[in-house]
């Protein structure tokens, strides 16, 4: 053994520290080896050795022995994949020596060095790593700062910038930009460009770019497009690695399948804020003299010193501080005087927000509502920097919803109007850009604040609070504004949800697809790049794909390295599946080695002969090899090795030609025939090809060869090894040729497949450059080829090229012209990917502009001096030169707005400019500008309408250019709109039109040219014949390119003379009548048109009925189908099918002013007319020409008489669209409209049909308004039209629209008014009565200066003095003298006028037909003509069954005549009432009233007792005056009677006296009629009908609650049959009859529920003796066959009377026999009430309700008390007994208690002697108590009057009213209940009832009663509407439900003081009385 190794077998007994010291090398290095050895066994990260070793490292990687050192790395990379984090302490120490020693040693060292560098990273050392990158990039050899910034690069690739954070290698990176080592600055680029991938291009370039050179800017800028963001980490951290078998586990048991990333692998975003260091600005403020420069006096100084602020404050991001007096001074300088202060402050403010962020939120608050006041400026500078400051503070994060709320509420009260539409518009901002839940959370508060500002006045804030209302429903949904829009109009709802849906749609589904196909590009980039590794940062900038990775290392961490190893596995195989790149580079190869691999493919003595140096030989050799190549069955698999055959022997130094033309011919065979030619082969092949070309004498074949080449792998490949190749060459004919060659290969194989920019910059730096003139020319005619495929936009490119060789390139374009995008002639076999060529038009660059378009920029596109404005339009053009002209659309946005705005300056040479630069942007953004544009090409259209011709021929220029890059139909929207526009001047129509002609010209085919026919034919009407002949130019052209087809689609639009020209061309043999000039200007179509439109009827053409516009003899007999298709004509006129009449006057607002008509109103009118109105007729009623609106009322005027039905089903639409006619200045077309209305009312009047309300609002207010037309004719015919409306409508409702026009701004409409109120006085002075009060209007117009106003003013008032007399003075109101003068005179001339007219005296008229009503009844009233003027007679009456008036009973007392002023007493009144018209009786009514309110009002009702008795008579008058009041009001007149009638019976009954004075009958016609009435579906038509509705309900209540109840009972029951009909309004038939019975009964039903509910309060009120026997009458008229029958229909009066009986029995139970006073219960068979009272009886006492009287089922009634006068003793006792029993019963039962104490009490005071109290010996103590504590309690309260009905029930309502009616089918014994009965399931029978059965039915029934008692109405909801008419407020039925007493819902009796005296006792009690001198005792 030698020394050596004896020292190293002793050293390894030495401990690692003295061994790893060592001072032999050779030791030190096996001490390493051997403790990588003993890391690599250890499989456990706590192992206890690890912590031994760790303190080792910091000497082992600093040995001086470079092997030694590198043995140290191994270790100590074995080392740290074994340990955890808990090696981390070891870091610093250790990495500073790698730093120091390893980074400047062997390639190997050093790359041991950057591994072990990442594994520190790996075990989250990652602060320490960069704190020693950052002394290592300080090292002054440049030698360690690139290995030292390259693993920074790999640490930042593989990790992350999750884990590597950005911002300290951001610190790092600016000191390495400027090191004087090229390959630092290399590297450096390359983590830039790194860094891009992982935060974005934005952040770096803001923090970075300022920082470096502009060439290092440059350089990165070329490089930063090839770099895409979106990079995901390719190595984790050991703490996650640790969690990976985990999941590995789970997924392996779940199954193999596609992994889902995890959310933290998605991209990070980083905000570039955090990346910045923040900058401290408030020391730099103090010493620029911040504080006193704000103090200062002049602005100028001010401003200066904000201005400082605002600079200090622009950076990204502002430390922390006290910015408080900062905030306060700013405050108060926003309010500065001097506005540019104000705006500099402003905008410092948004400064410090940007900056500070969330620690300016204090100071925001505080600030914010200064600036929104201040958003009242009106200045465009203030607004703007508002604006941005507002959405600077929120988008910073210093506001949020919650902190705004309280100071927006305030501003959008301002009562500036701009400060509320701009504070919105800031809130739409900041619902915008807030994320969903915060707006979830805030809209509650902000939502009902928008619908507010809907109602603003303002359009302006209106459209901002539709924003703000959208922005919410965008981001939350639409339910939460679900409520809201409730309370919108229709019109306001549209508008809303089209707001809604063009902001929401679309762009979420495009945001998210968009996102989709990001994220999967993305992870394809992502996995392609996981097995791609980059080594070092230079790597980024060369463009070459790195290195594949090698394969993973045997071991990466011990156990834990077992995931990275599977997923190194699955990396892998996904590695193979991908195809690598092919590898293009041949390797060298000798002649020997290519013989072996031909074996015998080729013969030897070939290859021998080829090598031979006699060239026949070699001749005959390749000849020879040419036919056995042919002859291979196999050539693909010898492809390679047959080429480097040739390419050795011959090889491409031979100097024969005839064998270099047969090895070219070869290789170009086997190129062709071979499926797949390597690329390495035509790299092997390329150079002696191109050389080849040089020579003429195998130049063909060469060329032939090379395009073989471009077919086998694409010309891309071919051209870029031949740029080189030819660049190099030493032989200029190489160069020249070559060239010539790749002209003929554009024209073979086009550009989509070349690198374009390639290609030009070697014409350009090589070709062009060239001294000679062959290549030159060569290099001309490529240009000139790629000229023909890429057009114009090549010139862009060639700017800087000399001016000779300029002129020579235009002569080869014009012979190259641009043909677009066509088919090449060649084909490639294999494909090639476009990604890798990028050729064709797009590979031109396209610049981005984006960082161009500074603020700056834009700015100055604003400013005030238009040399600065200028300037920036110049500089857009500057920056689109330096781009070549092709720039991209990103960023462009602002730069349009920019463009937009200038093409309104008032500088007209700006607008000029403009217009050029946008046709240059335009051009040079290719198609892309139609959508970046956003829509700027509107506005540039706009500027054909300036009268100056150069303006015009700028906008034509710029038309050019912009279709040079969109195609025409993509113009076509804009052109349409523009051409509609009626601001467009003739000059701008006719220059369009002509440029339209000029382009069309072009085409041969363009459907889309269709949609211009339409304007241009229109304009074919223009008064300017030049624009005519342009518009025939183009409609020339449009035809020639539409198909014919889609010519005759469209004929419905074409209008006027321009159907002459479309007929002419779709029909040549088509002769039309030539057009008068009047018709060829009007017409909507030809004459023949016309005819047929009016020869129409109801829709339908007339048979016969031709055009005059006849084909010829050789077209086929066609009618004139393609102008006006006959389908058309065909359809009914008016289709009012899905008319809802209804819906749409709902929304009509009911005003007496009249109102212009709204844009949407208009709109909404167009539409309706569309839906309803058959095409032809909406299109001339629509058209802008009145002579088809003249044309339209004609079609209608002649169908009107057949159209009657739905002329007035859509009559509210044409009177929206006579009201838009009043509006327009066209009299044609007015006189017209006046003509056909007179006939539309008469046909109204025919129809007996009345207009509604909300028709007169749509109507009346603008008849009132034109009534003062400025031509008289005008004047005259509506003048007529408002006296026929105010004869067929009503004089009342037509009164105030009159009124209304007396405050009319047209004097001429106020004198119309005037006049016609005395025509009113004259005509309807009756009518107008109570009206009388608004004559003080017309008497305040004497006052007016217009001498005909008040001539006009005192006729009228002379008119109301001949009907009034002198009592017009109580009208006139309050005039000064003068006017009571002229007035005065104005009435003596009017008293001689009627004097010598023999007229009478004024006022005498009136007094006389007051008289005569008084006298001689209304016959003479009626005789004098004042009533019958106006009232025509009912159109239908209604008999009256009341009490006839003839009958009545006069009071023979005689009556005080009454006065002028009307009737003087009470008697004098009922006369009136009785025999005066319905306005006469009103006076009567009114004294009637009077009368009763002091009556009433007397303490001592002595003056109601004297009334009582008149109280029939009154209310039997009253009751036949409802039905004349009412069937007048219905022609037209007022409702003022109708409503005191109504009134008078109200107060009549509130009276409880007076109203129980009120006899049967009578009651029975008053409730009839008022029944009646409810149902009268006219009702709701009538002037006031909601109002009248509700008084007929409130009234009915009344009556139900004061009339005497017995009455009421029996004539509702009474009510229940069928009525007459001839009570119905009009005849009808038996169906119509059955439905109206049916409806009424509804009605008297739902009264009897009001009654029954109350039974239990009020049964002492009634005489049940007189209920049953009404109850017997009802139900013996039915007979039993009817009842079975209706039992079995569920008939409701059927159902009621038994649910009376029911509640009888249930409240009187035995006792109910003793009141059968009045029914013949000896008759037989016996009546059916006794059944039913039996039935009910068995069945209570079976659910233990009542304790019966007797044996269950009894039904002999004949020993009952009330028929036999002498019963025994003891059955009294008994019946006693059973009394008492059932009293006691009752009071034990807590809902009944109040009751049975009563009763009770009652039984004590008609038998005192009974001791009622022995019969309660078993009771208990407490029950017994009870009993006389309630006894005494009860005669208490009726000593002092109260009744049970007048006081609170103790216990709650009894739940037994909630229980059913037992329905019975049949009369047997048996108690069958109605299986139709919602409340019994089960059967009960009355026969074998076990206690068992009876505790179940019992249950049952409480069950039942509390389930009822729960869902039961309260008493006072209204009864339900009956034919939408009725809504009666205080009884509760649904009329869909039926009647059982399960829907009488619990009830506490009203507090209502009843009588109760003997009368009211029970028959029970009566009968009790006379057996009280029988034997009692022994009770």
């Amino acid at each position: 053994m030698s020394e050596e190794e004896k020292l190293l077998k002793e050293a390894k007994k030495l401990p690692w520290e003295d061994r790893l010291a060592h001072k032999n090398w050779k030791v030190r290095n096996e001490a390493n080896v051997d403790l990588a050895s003993v890391c690599d066994s250890i499989t456990d990260p706590k192992d206890p050795r690890l912590r031994d070793f760790g303190h080792l490292f910091r000497k082992t990687v600093a040995d001086s022995n470079a092997p030694v050192q590198e043995k140290g790395l191994d270790a100590l990379i074995a080392f740290l994949k074994a340990a955890d984090s808990d090696a981390g302490r070891y870091a610093k120490e250790v990495c500073d020596a790698i730093a120091a020693k390893c980074l400047t040693g062997r390639p190997k060292t050093v790359q041991k060095a950057q591994d072990a560098f990442l594994l520190w990273v790996e075990l989250e050392a990652v602060d320490v790593f960069l704190d020693t990158l950052e002394k290592a990039i300080k090292n002054k050899v440049a030698k360690a700062v690139v290995p030292a910034v390259d693993v920074m690069f790999q640490a930042l690739s593989e990790f992350g910038s999750k884990v590597i954070p950005p911002k300290r290698i951001l610190k790092m990176l600016p000191e390495l930009f400027d090191h004087q080592d090229q390959n630092v600055r290399a590297s450096a680029k390359g983590v830039t460009l790194e860094l891009c991938r992982w935060i974005g291009k934005d952040p770096v370039k803001s923090i970075l770019f300022e920082k470096m050179r502009d060439t290092m800017k440059k350089e990165l800028e070329a490089e930063l497009a090839n770099v895409s963001a979106g990079a995901k980490p390719s190595r984790k951290i050991r703490s996650e690695q640790d969690k990976e078998p985990e999941a590995e586990a789970s997924s392996d048991a779940v199954g193999v399948g596609p992994s889902e990333e995890p959310v933290a692998d998605a991209p990070q975003e980083i905000d570039e804020y955090d990346l910045m260091d923040p900058v401290d600005i408030l020391t730099p403020l103090e010493k620029s003299g911040f504080w006193d420069g704000v103090k200062a006096t002049k602005w100028s100084e001010r401003k200066e010193a904000v201005a400082e602020l605002t600079k200090l404050a622009s950076t990204k991001k502002i430390a922390p501080g006290d910015f408080s007096e900062i905030c306060r001074t700013l405050k108060k300088l926003i309010t500065d005087v001097n506005l540019a202060v104000a705006v500099e402050a402003i905008q410092a403010i948004g400064n410090l927000a940007r900056g500070l962020r969330t620690h300016f939120s204090a100071s925001s608050r505080f600030m914010l509502p200064v600036l929104l006041e201040k958003l009242k400026e009106k200045k465009p500078t203030v607004a703007e920097a508002l604006t941005q400051t507002l959405q600077a503070m929120y988008k910073a994060g210093c506001l949020n919803l919650v902190d705004i709320l309280e100071d927006v509420k305030t501003a959008v009260k301002n009562k500036v109007p701009l400060v509320r539409s701009l504070t919105l518009n800031w809130l739409t901002f900041c619902l915008e850009t807030s994320n969903k839940a915060l707006i979830l959370k805030a809209q509650k508060e902000y939502v009902p604040l928008c619908m507010e500002c809907l109602n603003d006045g303002t359009p302006d804030v209106r459209d901002a609070a539709f924003s703000a209302l959208a922005a919410i429903a965008k981001s939350v949904g639409m339910r939460p504004l679900e409520r809201s829009l409730e309370k919108l109009d229709d019109v306001r709802r549209k508008k809303l949800s089209e707001m809604i849906a063009s902001s929401g749609g679309g762009e979420s589904a495009g945001t998210s697809s968009v996102t989709v196909q990001s994220s999967v590009g993305s992870t394809a980039t992502g996995n392609s790049e996981a097995s791609l590794v980059r080594k070092s940062a230079a790597s980024m900038l060369s463009g070459k794909r790195p290195a594949v990775s090698a394969p993973a290392n045997k071991k990466a961490g011990g156990a834990k390295s077992g995931g990275s190893k599977k997923d190194g596995a699955v990396r892998n195989e996904s590695s193979k599946s991908v195809e690598p790149p092919e590898d293009v580079e041949p390797a060298e190869m000798g002649l020997e080695e290519i013989e072996s691999r031909l074996g015998s493919l080729v013969k030897p003595e070939t290859i021998a002969q080829l090598k031979s140096s006699v060239w026949k030989e070699r001749l005959e050799a390749t000849l020879s090899l040419k036919e056995e190549i042919e002859g291979l069955q196999e050539l693909d698999k010898s492809v390679e090795i047959l080429v480097r055959l040739l390419c050795a022997v011959p090889g491409w130094n031979e100097k024969n030609v005839q064998v270099q033309q047969q090895v070219i011919e070869i290789i170009t065979y086997i190129t062709s025939t071979a499926v797949k030619f390597p690329k390495k082969c035509v790299v092997l092949c390329i150079t002696g090809t191109s050389e080849r070309v040089a020579d003429i004498k195998t130049r063909a074949s060469a060329m032939k060869c090379l395009t073989a080449f471009c077919e086998a792998v694409g010309p891309g490949f071919v051209f870029d090894r031949l740029y080189k190749i030819m660049k190099e060459h030493k032989n200029p004919k190489v160069l020249s040729e070559g060239l010539l060659w790749m002209v003929s290969a554009v024209d073979d194989f086009g550009v989509s497949l070349l690198k374009l920019k390639d290609l030009i910059d070697f014409c350009k730096d090589v070709g062009l450059q060239s001294s000679a003139a062959a290549t030159r020319n060569a290099t001309i005619k490529l240009l000139g080829a790629l000229h023909k495929f890429v057009g114009p936009d090549i010139k862009g490119f060639l700017n800087d090229v000399k001016p000779a060789l300029l002129s020579a390139l235009d002569t080869e374009y014009e012979k190259n012209p641009f043909e677009g995008t066509a088919a090449p002639k060649r084909a490639v076999k294999t494909s090639v990917s476009t990604s890798t060529s990028a050729g064709g038009l797009d590979s031109l660059p396209r610049e981005d502009i984006s960082s161009k378009i500074t603020p700056n920029l834009l700015k100055g596109f604003e400013s005030p001096d238009w040399k600065m404005r200028l300037e920036s339009i110049e500089a857009v053009n500057k920056i689109l030169e330096e781009s070549n002209k092709r720039i991209q659309p990103t960023g462009t946005g602002d730069l349009f707005g920019g463009l937009r705005g200038r093409l309104l300056d008032s500088n007209k040479n700006l607008v000029m400019q403009t217009l050029t630069t946008i046709g240059g942007v335009a051009s040079a953004m290719g198609p892309a500008v139609e959508k970046a544009s956003k829509g700027i090409l509107s506005d540039v259209l706009k500027c054909l309408g300036d009268n100056k011709k150069h303006m015009r021929e700028c906008t034509l220029a710029s038309l050019d250019l912009w279709l040079g890059a969109v195609h025409l139909d993509k113009m076509i929207p804009y052109i349409i709109i523009v051409l509609t526009d009626g601001k467009m001047g003739a000059e701008g129509r006719k220059d369009l039109f002509d440029w339209l002609t000029k382009q069309l010209a072009g085409l041969s085919d363009f459907a889309d040219a269709i949609h211009l026919l339409k304007p241009a034919s229109t304009a074919m009407m223009d008064k300017s014949a030049d624009v005519r002949k342009a518009a025939e130019g183009c409609i020339s052209e449009v035809l020639r390119v539409s198909g014919q087809e889609t010519i005759e689609k469209n004929l419905k639009d074409i209008q006027g003379p321009a159907l002459a020209i479309v007929l002419e061309k779709v029909r040549p043999g088509f002769v039309q009548e030539p057009f008068e000039s009047s018709k060829a200007m009007g017409g909507p179509a030809s004459k023949g048109v016309s005819k047929v439109s009016k020869s129409t009827s109801n829709g339908t053409m007339k048979q016969g009925t031709r055009s005059r516009a006849l084909p010829t003899k050789g077209s086929r007999p066609d009618q004139i189908t393609s102008v006006h298709d006959i389908a058309i004509q065909s359809q009914a006129l008016l289709n009012t099918k899905d008319s809802n009449k209804e819906d749409r006057e709902r929304v009509v607002v009911r005003r007496t002013k009249f109102e212009e008509l709204r844009p949407e109103q208009i709109q909404d009118l167009e539409n309706d007319m569309m839906k309803f109105f058959r095409e032809d007729l909406q299109k001339r009623l629509l058209s802008p020409d009145f002579k088809k609106q003249v044309d339209g009322l004609e079609i209608l005027q002649k169908a009107l008489p057949s159209l009657s039905k739905d002329i007035i089903e859509v009559l509210d639409i044409l009177l929206r669209w006579f009201v838009l006619q009043f509006c327009k200045s066209n009299t044609t077309c007015l006189l017209k409209v006046l003509e056909f209305l007179p006939e539309l009312f008469n046909t109204l009047k025919d129809e007996e049909y009345c207009l509604t309300e909300a028709e007169a609002a749509i109507f009346l207010p603008c008849l009132a308004e034109k009534l003062g037309h400025n031509i008289e004719k005008v004047r005259e015919k509506m003048r007529e039209l408002m006296k026929q409306i105010i004869h067929t409508y009503s004089v009342a409702k037509t009164y105030p629209y009159i009124l209304e026009g007396l405050r009319s701004k047209n004097n001429r409409t106020r004198i119309e008014c005037t006049d016609l109120i005395g025509y009113l006085l004259e005509t309807c002075g009756t009518e107008i009565s109570g009206l009388l009060k608004y004559l003080n209007m017309v008497a305040s117009l004497t006052a007016e200066r217009d001498g005909e106003l008040r001539k006009a003013a005192l006729n009228t008032m002379a008119t109301g003095y001949k009907i009034l007399g002198e009592d017009i003075w109580r009208y006139v109101g309050k005039l000064t003298d003068a006017q009571k003068s002229m007035l005065d005179d104005r009435f003596k001339w009017k008293i001689k006028e009627m004097e010598k007219r023999r007229e009478g005296k004024p006022g005498e008229a009136r007094a006389a037909l007051r008289r005569s009503v008084r006298e001689n009844g209304p016959e003479v009233a009626e005789q004098s003509g004042d009533l019958s003027q106006i009232v025509p007679g009912p159109l239908f009456s209604r008999q009256s069954y009341g009490i006839s008036e003839q009958n009545l009973e006069r009071n023979p007392v005689p009556r005080t005549i009454a006065g002028v002023n009307g009737p003087t007493d009470w008697n004098e009144a009922l006369d009136i009432i009785m025999f005066g018209s319905p306005e006469q009786s009103v006076e009567g009514m009114k004294v009637v009233c009077h009368e009763l309110a002091q009556a009433s009002n007397d303490p001592e009702e002595s003056a109601i007792d004297e009334l009582v008795k008149d109280a029939d008579g009154l209310v039997s008058c009253l009751a036949n005056k409802v039905a004349k009041t009412f069937d007048v009001s219905l022609m037209g007149a007022s409702s003022r009677s109708c409503k005191y009638v109504l009134n008078t019976l109200m107060q009549t009954f509130q009276n409880k006296k007076l109203a129980h004075a009120v006899k049967e009958g009578t009651l029975e016609s008053l409730i009839t009629e008022l029944l009646l009435w409810l149902l009268d579906e006219r009702v709701p038509r009538m002037e006031d009908g909601s109002q009248l509705l509700k008084a007929l309900n409130v009234l009915m209540l009344k009556i139900l609650d004061n009339a005497d109840r017995t009455s009421s009972f029996v004539v509702l029951i009474s009510l229940l049959r069928p009525l007459d009909p001839s009570r119905w309004p009009s005849p009808a038939t038996a169906e119509v009859y059955a439905v109206r019975n049916q409806k009424f009964s509804d009605l008297v039903v739902k009264c009897l529920i009001k009654l029954t509910k109350l039974l239990q309060s009020t049964i002492y009120e009634v005489d049940l003796d007189r209920l049953l026997q009404s109850i017997h009458v009802y139900l013996q008229e039915l007979g039993m066959e009817e009842i079975r029958r209706r039992a079995g229909a569920d008939d409701k009066p059927l159902r009621m009377v038994k649910t009376v009986l029911h509640e009888l029995v249930k409240l009187r139970g035995a006792a109910i026999k003793g009141h059968l006073s009045l029914v013949p219960i000896d008759m037989r068979p016996q009546p059916i009430i006794l059944a039913y009272i039996d039935l009910n009886l068995e069945t209570l006492a079976a659910a233990r309700m009542l304790t019966a009287t007797g044996p269950v089922g009894q039904t002999h009634w004949t020993d009952s008390t009330a028929n036999n006068p002498s019963p025994p003793a003891n059955s009294a006792d008994v019946q006693l007994k059973q009394e008492l029993g059932a009293i006691f019963k009752k009071i034990g039962d807590k809902q009944t208690s109040t009751i049975g104490l009563y009763d009770l009490y009652h039984i004590t005071k008609s038998y005192p002697k009974v001791d009622i109290f022995s019969q309660l010996q078993n009771a208990s103590e407490a029950f017994r108590t009870y009993i006389r504590d309630g006894l005494a309690q009860v005669e208490k309260n009726a000593a002092a009057g109260r009744t049970p009905s007048s006081l609170p029930l103790s216990t709650p309502p009894p739940s037994s009213l909630a229980l059913p009616s037992p329905d019975i089918p049949s009369l047997d014994a048996k108690p069958l209940m109605n299986p139709k009965s919602d409340s019994y399931t089960d059967d009960l029978r009355a026969s074998n009832i076990n206690p068992g059965t009876l505790d179940a039915i019992r249950e049952r029934m409480r069950t039942m009663q509390l389930a009822s008692s729960g869902t039961l109405e309260p008493v006072s909801k209204p009864l339900m509407q009956t034919n939408e008419n009725i809504s009666m407020e205080n009884i509760s039925m649904n009329q869909q439900q039926t009647v059982p007493p399960s829907q009488m819902g619990p009830e506490t009796p009203h507090p209502v003081v009843l009588p109760m005296d003997e009368k009211a006792l029970s028959g029970l009690q009566a009968r009790m009385e006379r057996l009280k001198g029988g034997s009692l005792e022994h009770m």
